[in-house]
């Protein structure tokens, strides 16, 4: 039953394909793409790349990214970790010597793992793309290069720039308003080196060089030659009717599937105004985490966390009028996903992020990239797999989400920026879409909920089970009293907060597309043709 909440903006269809981003250009550049005999897979590579031009208050080149593909004919999903790598010169011992009992969160090289991003676009185009990189790449190259109107929330978060070195292509002209033209030169040469003579350019060129001036030994140049990207085995569940895809560890995808799975278990109501509809998902999302901090790391095995006599005893766990206990806690952070989808009916889920805002607040001086600090994912516990150290990958928040059916054919791809949040928002968006039946654009403008914990970083988390609090967004809060009665710990917050997500999903319904780009994000479109 579908919920009789006012839905603020439209479902959008399209018969030959379709792209969701949150920002309209970015959007535009992947239609442009398939409009040119690109792929979904080119059109993603595009939608990211003016993504990263556009909103590097949320991702970037010097970020990480993840994907998933449906080929059509094929009866998985390819799934690509393009999740960067800590340098050689990693050192725990020397990190606890300086006084760190965890990860520094901001301009340090110890929490910036080598970016990802551009061996994942790479990677992801020698496979996949049927355009020239260089076409690809246009619309982005343009928009860094001539300028593009800066959006409310990217103008907005330039305030954590004030005295940031190397961030003065945001405040040329003063500190910007919406609107107000942003030229990124630098970006722009690197893409174009990019365009020309692929991930090389990037690693082996100014940006590299800056990368390992900046890490004063953290970095080698082997370090940076060494690919940060591979294809690896996705991971699914069977769960609301579907086959559930996403992928492994070391991203914590393996959480979006247990909860799914765990929460068809325990007969959900389909009034999703039942305060029961809230109460299971935010229990079932509790319980798929309840060992995470030990569990999430590079070498954990993805299918061995969903089986189901682990994930069982957790559903049992679950009770219909209270609430469970785990020593869990779940927070957000930045990030951006989109989804793309060809009229041959190749789909792709795509997630790209800085981590935190733009993340370790270090730009480089040439090129004008900012840098990520994923590395905050890491542990200083030495006795953790996740635990900090030369050459590894730290645990993901990045989770994107696809689903088929069981014959194989794509369902819908799914997903959401929100970092520690992002299972309990993908899990909501299943419930609504795939159980209740409702439209993409009332499943994404319906009120959320999430877990959340008490430091401010977002990034503490699954720790101090006394702080949780089950946080409602908008008229969520309308069940804050039947919660309140089952023993939640309610907050609540504004109607269609950015904390709770920025969303996107199409389906393939009926032989066309139907898809929708989150309100959360002002600027946020799903383009079609």
């Amino acid at each position: 039953m579908s919920s009789g909440h006012k839905v603020p903006f439209v479902t959008r269809h399209a018969r030959n394909g379709m792209v969701c981003t949150i920002d309209h250009l970015a959007s535009g550049a992947g239609i442009a793409a398939m409009r040119k005999g690109g792929s979904a897979v080119d059109a993603a590579i595009a939608a990211s790349a003016v993504l990263a031009v556009t909103s590097q208050h949320m991702c970037g080149m010097g970020g990480d990214l993840w994907a998933l593909v449906h080929v059509p004919g094929e009866n998985q999903p390819r799934a690509l970790n393009a999740s960067g790598r800590s340098g050689s010169g990693a050192d725990l011992a020397r990190l606890k010597s300086d006084g760190f009992d965890e990860m520094p969160f901001r301009n340090d090289p110890r929490s910036i793992p080598v970016p990802g991003c551009v061996d994942g676009w790479c990677a992801l185009h020698r496979e996949f793309g049927r355009l020239p990189l260089e076409q690809v790449l246009q619309d982005a190259i343009g928009l860094a290069e001539d300028g593009f109107p800066i959006s409310a929330e990217c103008a907005e978060a330039t305030h954590m720039l004030n005295g940031v070195d190397h961030s003065q292509d945001y405040f040329r002209d003063g500190t910007p308003q919406p609107g107000a033209i942003i030229r990124r030169p630098g970006v722009a040469q690197v893409m174009r080196e990019i365009a020309t003579s692929g991930r090389d350019a990037f690693y082996g060129g100014d940006f590299g060089d800056e990368l390992i001036r900046f890490g004063a030994g953290e970095y080698s140049e082997q370090d940076l030659a060494t690919s940060q990207s591979d294809w690896v085995d996705p991971i699914s569940v069977d769960a609301f009717g579907y086959r559930i895809w996403s992928v492994p560890p070391n991203s914590q995808g393996y959480l979006c599937l247990s909860a799914a799975w765990i929460a068809d278990q325990l007969d959900l109501p389909t009034d999703v105004d039942d305060p029961l509809f809230v109460h299971l998902l935010a229990e079932s999302a509790l319980q798929a985490g309840f060992d995470r901090p030990e569990m999430l790391h590079e070498h954990a095995n993805g299918s061995d966390l969903l089986k189901e006599e682990r994930l069982a005893p957790r559903a049992h766990q679950i009770h219909r009028n209270k609430v469970s206990s785990v020593s869990t806690g779940i927070n957000p952070g930045d990030t951006i996903y989109l989804n793309a989808v060809d009229r041959d009916r190749m789909g792709v889920s795509l997630i790209q992020s800085n981590a935190s805002g733009w993340g370790a607040l270090a730009f480089m001086p040439k090129t004008g990239i900012s840098l990520h600090n994923r590395g905050i994912g890491f542990s200083t516990n030495p006795n953790y797999q996740s635990a900090y150290g030369p050459g590894r990958r730290p645990p993901h928040t990045l989770a994107p989400t696809l689903v088929a059916n069981f014959d194989g054919s794509l369902k819908a791809v799914v997903g959401t920026m929100g970092g520690d949040s992002q299972p309990q928002i993908v899990l909501q968006l299943l419930a609504r879409l795939l159980l209740v039946g409702q439209s993409p654009a009332e499943a994404l403008s319906a009120p959320r909920w999430r877990l959340a914990g008490a430091n401010p970083t977002g990034f503490h988390t699954w720790a101090n089970p006394g702080e949780i609090v089950l946080e409602l967004e908008g008229s969520a809060a309308s069940a804050e009293a039947a919660l309140q009665r089952l023993g939640h710990s309610i907050r609540t917050a504004s109607a269609h907060n950015s904390g709770f997500g920025h969303a996107h999903i199409i389906e393939v319904k009926d032989g066309s597309l139907a898809g929708a780009a989150d309100p959360r994000a002002s600027v946020g479109a799903a383009a079609g043709y």
